[in-house]
């Protein structure tokens, strides 16, 4: 195609252009080369202008694209437009052709033997010495921090590449990929606020899902006996450096096992992510060394709150005693806490943030998981178990409750907190009982946190750093702000 012409008064932005080359290609067909050295290989790419400055008649910047960043070497004698490619801003979009060659002092680089204006930038774009310095801009204006900041542009490719592996994992141990509703004409599925919006043609209020739990379980019912959904789930809680509104899940489930076989599947999940992507399953984690490696410890919830607290206490102990302790560490509670409720205020108050290395806690209150199998040993206990890994909660998982009666019975007790005021108590789900009254096979099912995961993987410490576009208040936008004016 013909290059087009940038003046300073007018700037026609082409359809297309033809790009050949990346950067990553080129610096890896060519690293190394001697200083000095002229290939004679003609290269075509295109990108942003990250950098650049002049020294008289020669011309130097840095071209950067998804791939990587190259040095653009351009002599008024080879460039045409020199003097236009000299006001070029930071941050416009140009495509470049020219000879790959290693300047006298050693750096790779492009020769610019042509090149075309492909977008202006009219708002001034950050250096690379510089940089988005606000938190709070580099999360609302991701399109600009995806540039800027390299960190943030790692993160998110290795979060596709976490998704990849995971997918491939699952679908070779046989599982089925399936997709869920999103709307659903009954919250549940998990114990959290739902976000309500109105269907019109219907006149009934839907719940945007907090899981995708139940009606993955119904497709076990309906003879899937392996599935799993990478689903993108809304609870309407706080926002911190743990939770975001709308956040992504997989959840999978399979027919005939127990939640011992998905302790095993967990473990031996994250370590192939973390191997593949990390490169070893001893990484480093806020300053502090984590290994990774299997097998992770296993121990109950009530053992790992005992050593804590430093008196034996379980489901069993009174709810004076509990509330006794509670209140000597420090963690509310209120007077409709049973033994159970109060055992997990005391967990999560006083120890889940202590356990750094990853760690299964097992065999939670019947109280406070209400789609979990009784356990086989104790009665006022489930067969569940969270991971928690650099004190912060990973997964979820458990037996999954198979038995309809018990199933209502345990709703009816979560309708009846709901209607005395617990907006994250489930709903009776009518149609689940149902599901569940044509037989529900010995079945295991596992939450995991994608963005907790992805968290651990990359180092970093707030949720925002792997949403591409996290929940923010509302920016006040000023109408009369205006951007550049034409060059």
């Amino acid at each position: 195609m013909n290059e087009q012409q940038a003046d300073s008064s007018h700037f026609e932005q082409p359809y297309s252009h033809e790009v050949e080359n990346t950067v990553a290609d080129i610096i890896d067909s060519h690293h190394g080369i001697e200083a000095g050295t002229e290939t004679g290989e003609q290269v075509s790419m295109a990108g942003r202008l990250m950098l650049r400055r002049v020294q008289g008649k020669l011309a130097f910047g840095t071209l950067a694209d998804s791939t990587g960043r190259i040095q653009l070497f351009a002599p008024s004698k080879v460039t045409p437009r020199f003097e236009q490619f000299c006001e070029l801003s930071l941050g416009d979009w140009i495509g470049v052709s020219g000879e790959v060659m290693a300047t006298r002092r050693g750096e790779l680089s492009v020769k610019v033997e042509s090149w075309t204006l492909l977008a202006r930038t009219q708002r001034p774009f950050p250096d690379k010495f510089h940089g988005l310095t606000d938190v709070d801009t580099r999360y609302r204006q991701r399109y600009v921090d995806l540039w800027v900041t390299q960190d943030a542009r790692k993160t998110f490719v290795l979060r596709s590449r976490a998704l990849s592996l995971l997918r491939r994992f699952m679908e070779e141990r046989g599982y089925l990929e399936v997709e869920t509703p999103v709307f659903h004409p009954i919250p549940g599925g998990a114990l959290a606020k739902p976000f309500i919006t109105h269907h019109n043609a219907l006149d009934v209020d839907l719940y945007l899902r907090i899981a995708p739990e139940l009606f993955l379980k119904r497709l076990v019912v309906g003879g899937f006996p392996k599935v799993f959904e990478v689903a993108r789930v809304f609870r309407n809680e706080g926002i911190s450096n743990r939770h975001n509104p709308e956040f992504t899940m997989m959840e999978c489930y399979e027919a005939y096992g127990d939640y011992f076989t998905y302790m095993d599947l967990t473990e031996e999940l994250v370590v192939h992510l973390v191997e593949e992507l990390c490169g070893s399953t001893r990484i480093s984690h806020d300053g502090r060394e984590l290994d990774l490696s299997a097998p992770w410890k296993r121990a109950t919830m009530a053992e790992l709150t005992s050593d804590r607290v430093g008196t034996d206490i379980s489901v069993h102990t009174s709810v004076d005693e509990l509330r006794e302790l509670c209140d000597t560490h420090g963690v509310p509670w209120n007077d409709s806490y049973g033994s159970g409720k109060l055992l997990l205020e005391l967990f999560e108050k006083t120890t889940e943030h202590d356990l750094w290395e990853p760690t299964f806690v097992t065999d939670y209150p019947t109280e406070v998981s209400p789609l979990s199998r009784p356990h086989r040993d104790d009665p006022e206990l489930v067969e569940r178990f969270e991971c928690i890994v650099v004190g912060r909660e990973m997964c979820n998982g458990f037996s999954e409750l198979t038995d309809p009666v018990i199933q209502r019975e345990r709703f009816e007790a979560q309708d009846a907190q709901r209607a005395d005021g617990d907006e994250e108590a489930m709903a009776l789900d009518q149609d689940y009982l149902r599901a569940l009254e044509y037989g529900l096979p010995p079945t295991v099912g596992l939450g995991i946190g994608i963005d907790r995961l992805v968290m651990l993987l990359a180092d970093v410490q707030t949720i925002r750093d792997v949403v591409l576009f996290p929940t923010l208040r509302p920016e006040v936008l000023d109408r009369s702000e205006q951007p550049l004016q034409d060059r």
